[in-house]
Order: structure tokens, then C-alpha cells, then sequence
């Protein structure tokens, strides 16, 4: 017999469970579905509409787009992913995360729309999510693209201002293994005639070309927008605008000033229809928040929580840790998923960990401990430091990894934790906070 079908009085977590049932793959790229279903639920999304895509730097981008918007006095919404703890994060309006009744009503209404159209689970909750803003009076919608860009459910909307972040080598099994092969995936989202933001200092020829054919209004990082800076404050300067006297943004990390940036451009290519005053600008940059994303917890030692999981993210994360200043040792609690580029990302941070715990994660995807320390200890026999030899070890899981490291670590001493959504949203719970 077939699975009774659920409505809106079933509960999140049991629709969630259904929801990772239905779909004989975790990742089905294509539009035809999603489209189908779409048209079905006649989505009319009011206001305008920034798409955000990206290697990294997409999250951070539309905390501080939402941060402005809001401390402009617009009504927003706001779609990201992947969650960490809970998946009620994915979707906030005006900065407030969605309740359950108002997930499951939606989750009641796509259901009731797919009919035997297949979705897998992130199509069917983005859609759940764009009907939740569809019924909505909003200003403005900022959308996080999943992955890529020309195949994710998130394409189905035309954007009225499309931002991609970067360009880098991530879910290569999906984009391809180079760069242009991704660029090219990824500048799908741009729309003709409409502004196209990219803030890659060095963005790939095949994104140029696809904004060129497509007839986009293409903003490139140095030509058309950039930063300048001291330690004081900084300045945004656009084809047209220029923003002085700003502050660093609450959001930590050396790549967020090119993040604030492209989110100052893709408002200013918009300012004809969505005005944004200076003081907005200067509050909602130091209202952005962003969890898991170099995020410092108070106290001593200093813990870090970084979900960097690609050579790219890592390379910052490294870059970052340099900033902090002088820490007797650096103790890392590191959990990857196995289809992640490993090597990469731990070549990215030798010599700067003193300790490696090395953590297994759940799920088909999830590495465990003792495969990552393996990869750990072949990386630093190959590139032996000549100071004092780190020490490896593996755990079950990030929880387990995060107390040895915590028993460890002295006052002066860091915990950094990184590698993974999963393994940074463990570590927020065994410490019993919230994201």
C-alpha cells in the first residue's frame, strides 16, 4: 500500500523524514520538473528578486543584502541553504525564521500540487519556500542557489539582479572538474538585460561569454564596482554611487569586504526602484550575521567555527587564522564529507594545526574518522613541519572530537572547527546553542 499522504497538520519533522523518502536520488538536476510543479501553484513572487550563486561567499552575501534591505525598512524574504540545526533557518521574513505551521501548510500545498511529479527534497522545499513568499507582501526576496546554477530548482526565478560570488572547484562530480566548466554552470542564473554581478577578482571566460551572449548588464569586481579601505572604515565605489565612511561589517573574515561589495553593487543597480539611504547601509552591515561562518564564540580558549569544506573556503579560512594573532597551539576539530576534495582542503591548513581530531560524520555521503586522519597523517608525512609534529586522531563523531580537543586545549590556546555544515552544527549543539 502506498504511504498515506501527509497534510498540514502533520508535524516538520515527520514531513522532513517523508520528504528525503520520495525521490530515489538526493540530487536530480534538470528545471522540467520543478517548472511543472511551479506552474501548477501559479508562484507570483512580488518584488525584486536577487538571485545569489557561488563557490563561497554566497551566505555571507545575502545576510548582508538582507541586513541593508531590512534596516532600509523594506519587507523581506530571504532563502538559504543548507540549514545548521534546524531547517526552519532556510527561510526567514523580515529576519524572522519560518514556524513550522507555516513550512507544513506549504509542504500541504506542494504535495497536493506534484501529483506523481517527482521532487527531490531540496526542489520540493524550495518550492514550498517560494509559495511561502508568493503569499507574502514583500519588498524584496533574496534566493540562495543550491548548487551551480543552470539546472538548480532555484533558476526557475528570473532574477531581477543576479550575484555570483566566486568561482571554484566544488561538487565536481555535478559542475565539472575546471573552473570554466563551472563558470559556465553557474552564470546561468544571470538574465538578459538585467543586472549581472560578479564579484571573482579573476572570473572565468566562460562566465563573461554566457553574460555577453545573453545580453546581461554585467558588473565585474575592479571594472564596474570596488572597495578601498584602511583600519578605520572603508568605501564602497559603483558606476554612479559612492558610499564613504563605512563600517568593517559585523561578519568576520578577509573576504568580507568583496562579499559587502557585490551586495552594494546589486543594490545600486537597482536604486532606481529600490532605494537604499546611507545610514541602512552602515546598520545593516553591522547587523549581518551569519553562523558557522568564521564565527568566534566568546570565552577562553577561543573557538572558531568555520564550515569551510572546499580548498577555496579553506584557503580563506587559513588566511584567517594568520589575522587572529599569536595562539600558543591550534587544536582542529575537522569532519568531511567523504565526496569532498579532502587532500585539498587539508593542504590548505598544514602548518597551522598543532593537534588534528579528526571526526566521522552520519549519513551514505559521511567520511569517517579514521579514513580523514589517514589522509591527515599521509599530508604531513609528505610535508613534514620543522617544528614539533602535530598529533592525529580519530573520533565517532564531531561531539566526541570537540570535548578531547576542549579537555586539551589551554586558556591561550584555539579550537578550530571546520570541514563541514554537519560537523559545525554538531559542535553547536554539544555546546547546547543555537544557530
Amino acid at each position: 500500500m502506498p504511504a498515506p499522504r501527509l497534510d498540514a497538520a502533520t508535524p516538520l519533522p515527520q514531513w522532513l523524514q517523508y520528504l528525503e523518502s520520495i525521490h530515489s536520488k538526493a540530487i536530480d538536476l534538470g528545471l522540467d520538473r520543478v517548472r511543472q510543479v511551479a506552474d501548477r501553484l501559479a508562484l507570483q513572487l512580488d518584488g525584486i528578486k536577487f538571485v545569489v550563486g557561488g563557490t563561497n561567499g554566497k551566505g555571507s552575501t545575502c545576510a548582508m543584502l538582507e541586513a541593508i534591505l531590512l534596516a532600509a525598512g523594506y519587507r523581506v524574504g530571504t532563502y538559504t541553504s543548507p540549514h545548521l540545526i534546524d531547517f526552519n533557518e532556510r527561510a526567514r521574513i523580515n529576519g524572522e525564521i519560518a514556524s513550522d505551521a507555516a513550512l507544513t501548510e506549504q509542504f500541504a500545498a506542494v504535495e497536493a500540487a506534484r501529483g506523481e511529479v517527482t521532487l527531490t527534497y531540496f526542489e520540493f522545499t524550495t518550492l514550498a519556500i517560494l509559495r511561502l513568499f508568493s503569499q507574502t507582501k514583500l519588498d524584496a526576496i533574496v534566493l540562495e542557489v543550491g548548487l551551480g546554477g543552470r539546472l538548480d530548482a532555484v533558476n526557475i526565478v528570473d532574477a531581477d539582479c543576479a550575484i555570483i560570488t566566486s568561482v571554484d572547484l566544488d561538487h565536481t562530480d555535478w559542475l565539472g572538474d575546471t573552473r570554466e566548466e563551472i563558470g559556465a554552470e553557474k552564470a546561468h542564473i544571470y538574465r538578459g538585460g538585467r543586472p549581472a554581478i560578479c564579484s571573482d577578482p579573476q572570473p572565468p571566460q566562460s562566465l563573461l561569454d554566457h553574460a555577453q551572449e545573453i545580453g546581461a548588464d554585467l558588473w565585474l569586481f575592479r571594472k564596474d564596482f570596488n572597495y578601498s579601505g584602511d583600519r578605520q572604515q572603508w568605501a564602497y565605489g559603483g558606476r554612479g554611487q559612492r558610499r564613504n565612511a563605512l563600517a568593517y561589517p559585523a561578519l568576520r573574515g578577509a573576504n568580507q569586504l568583496l562579499n559587502a561589495a557585490a551586495a552594494l553593487a546589486a543594490l545600486e543597480s537597482v536604486r532606481d526602484r529600490l532605494a537604499v539611504p546611507q545610514q541602512a547601509v552602515r546598520v545593516g552591515l553591522l547587523q549581518a550575521s551569519l553562523p558557522g561562518r568564521f564565527q568566534i564564540l566568546p570565552g577562553q580558549p577561543s573557538i572558531i567555527l568555520d564550515v569551510a569544506h572546499n580548498p577555496h573556503a579553506a584557503a580563506v579560512l587559513a588566511q584567517n587564522l594568520d589575522n587572529m594573532g599569536f595562539h600558543p597551539y591550534t587544536h582542529a576539530v575537522v569532519g568531511m564529507l567523504s565526496d569532498k576534495d579532502v587532500d585539498g582542503v587539508i593542504a590548505k591548513l598544514l602548518g597551522r594545526i598543532d593537534h588534528w581530531y579528526c571526526a566521522g560524520l552520519p549519513g551514505p555521503r559521511g567520511g569517517t574518522g579514521d579514513d580523514l586522519a589517514s589522509h591527515v597523517s599521509s599530508a604531513l608525512t609528505a610535508a613534514p613541519t620543522a617544528s614539533e609534529a602535530p598529533t592525529v586522531q580519530a573520533y565517532p563523531d564531531p561531539a566526541a572530537a570537540f570535548a578531547a580537543a576542549r579537555e586539551r586545549a589551554g586558556e591561550g590556546d584555539r579550537i578550530v572547527v571546520f570541514g563541514s555544515f554537519l560537523t559545525v552544527a554538531s559542535v553547536l549543539q554539544s555546546l547546547g546553542r543555537t544557530a
